[in-house]
């Protein structure tokens, strides 16, 4: 037996009342309803026969809440322009125009998932296990390191020293170097004090431009000698712990996305023009959603001028080292010198360069120029040959 459909069942209903002359209570009972909705039906087959016995739209007619079109257009536009502001962005720069009935963010992010506009599977939620923490008052602590990923015309790769500051978010450095290296990392912090003042403390994570506590024996580097002399407090992260210097994290996202470290730049000077326009306006106009939705400057103030304490670089003069002789080395392709069997890294940014290297009766020590990459304990004892033939002597071609 066919089942009925519910248009066939509410017509029957109707015929029960209208053909066969039973009460709308009788046929209420017999077909399970109420007489309010017996009635409808009714109402409904007079106005619009069989066809209109079956189930409308649910829809309401009117909706208060529903984002209007022209906020939706403005936000489509502002997203499409500016694709990596988030809801609360957008929430901040719809308010700005003095649109009429902002939407919430939870209104935005279904809108932008509606409209294709966003991921809402890429969406990762909050750990919450995590902790912030954040200074009280600017020049407490900066927050520094280095971030790579600038490609310049000529096909060479520079990086970036970035530092912020942790209370207010405000950029102290964004200093461009051809190449990861302590002198120009040293450079770009001492560009930063002289500009911006000398913080009370300096975040870093453990990398060799930054200090040399970890090595073997233990060295002090430039940038921890700068820190002495200026009576800044270098702290270090924990080994595999990103987090602890989340800010400085957050900001190369930002600096990626908005500064847009994709494309390739001709040259190193003028990416670190551009570079500078980028920051002054991350400083004291963008937003920062961590701190209020205001500019970083007008959190960081303005600071007093501080004396900063210069540093020479390291001296390479015998007298003042003592007993020793010097020996020059090529770096291989992967940043490794070899003194008298003993093979010691200096890193890949030193690859194929001309070091020279110090060699007393109990360490090495290894220079690129006048900068310092490494000491090392000595291994071996014994004459060491100067093998300057291992430094080819270029041709007139060649240079």
């Amino acid at each position: 037996m066919r089942e009925m459909s519910v248009s066939e069942q509410r017509y029957r209903a109707v015929l029960a009342v209208i053909a066969e002359g039973c009460t709308v209570t009788e046929v209420a009972a017999r077909f399970g309803v109420s007489r309010q909705t017996l009635h409808s039906w009714l109402a409904k087959y007079e106005a619009g026969g069989l066809e209109n016995l079956g189930d409308g739209s649910h829809r309401p007619r009117s909706c208060p809440h529903q984002m209007g079109a022209e906020v939706e257009v403005a936000l489509a536009e502002l997203r499409r322009a500016h694709p990596s502001w988030g809801p609360r962005r957008l929430v901040f720069e719809l308010a700005k125009q003095g649109l009429e009935a902002v939407p919430s963010e939870s209104g935005v992010y279904r809108a932008l998932v509606r409209l294709n506009l966003i991921d809402a599977g890429a969406r990762r939620p909050r750990d919450r296990k995590w902790r912030r923490w954040e200074r009280g008052t600017p020049m407490e602590l900066w927050q520094m390191d280095v971030v790579g990923g600038f490609v310049l015309a000529d096909g060479t790769k520079a990086k970036a020293l970035t530092g912020v500051d942790d209370h207010s978010r405000f950029c102290v450095s964004a200093w461009l170097m051809p190449r990861e290296s302590s002198r120009h990392v040293c450079d770009g912090l001492a560009l930063a004090l002289r500009r911006w003042g000398v913080p009370g403390e300096i975040l870093t994570d453990n990398g060799k431009v930054f200090t040399g506590r970890f090595n073997q024996p233990p060295a002090e580097v430039l940038f921890d000698r700068i820190c002495r002399e200026n009576a800044i407090t270098h702290r270090l992260t924990q080994p595999r712990s990103p987090t602890t210097t989340g800010k400085i994290e957050r900001f190369h996202r930002s600096l990626r996305a908005e500064f847009r470290t994709d494309r390739v730049f001709k040259d190193l000077v003028t990416a670190q023009g551009e570079l500078d326009e980028w920051v002054v306006d991350y400083n004291t106009k963008r937003p920062h959603q961590g701190i209020g939705m205001v500019p970083p400057a007008q959190r960081f103030g303005q600071q007093p001028a501080a004396t900063v304490v210069a540093i020479d670089p390291p001296l390479r003069r015998a007298e003042v080292r003592g007993d020793g002789v010097w020996v020059a080395r090529r770096a291989s392709a992967v940043g490794v010198v070899c003194v008298n069997w003993q093979q010691v890294s200096v890193g890949v940014a030193a690859a194929g360069r001309n070091i020279d290297v110090w060699v007393t009766d109990d360490v090495l020590q290894f220079f690129d120029g006048d900068h310092l990459l490494r000491t090392e304990r000595r291994d071996n004892t014994g004459p060491v040959r100067k093998k300057r033939a291992s430094i080819p002597i270029r041709s007139a071609a060649e240079s």
